[in-house]
C-alpha cells in the first residue's frame, strides 16, 4: 500500500500511465503493419493523444505544478480531441 501512496504523491503514477499509452500506440502500429496495411496509423495514434495529455495534466497537478501547466495540458488534450473528431467526421 505504501508503494501506491508513493506513486500517487510523487506523481509517477501519471508517468506510468503515459508509458502504457505509448506502448499501446507502438502495439497498434505494429499490428497495423502486421496486417499488411500501408502507412502510419495516424488515426489510431491521434485517438490516444488526448488521453495522454489528460494524464499529463493529472501528473502536473499531483506534482503541484503551476496552474498554467495543468491548463496547457488540458488545452493540448482539447485540441487533439477536436482534431480527432474532425478527422473521424470527414471519413
Amino acid at each position: 500500500m505504501e508503494t501506491l501512496r508513493w506513486l500517487h504523491e510523487s506523481g509517477l503514477v501519471a508517468d506510468l500511465i503515459v508509458a502504457v499509452i505509448v506502448l499501446e500506440a507502438v502495439g497498434l502500429a505494429w499490428l497495423h503493419r502486421r496486417l499488411g496495411r500501408d502507412g502510419w496509423p495516424w488515426h489510431m495514434v491521434l485517438a490516444l493523444i488526448p488521453g495522454a495529455a489528460l494524464v499529463m495534466a493529472l501528473g502536473a497537478a499531483l506534482r503541484g505544478a503551476d496552474w498554467t501547466w495543468v491548463g496547457a495540458w488540458l488545452l493540448v488534450s482539447l485540441v487533439f480531441h477536436l482534431t480527432d473528431l474532425w478527422v473521424r467526421w470527414r471519413r
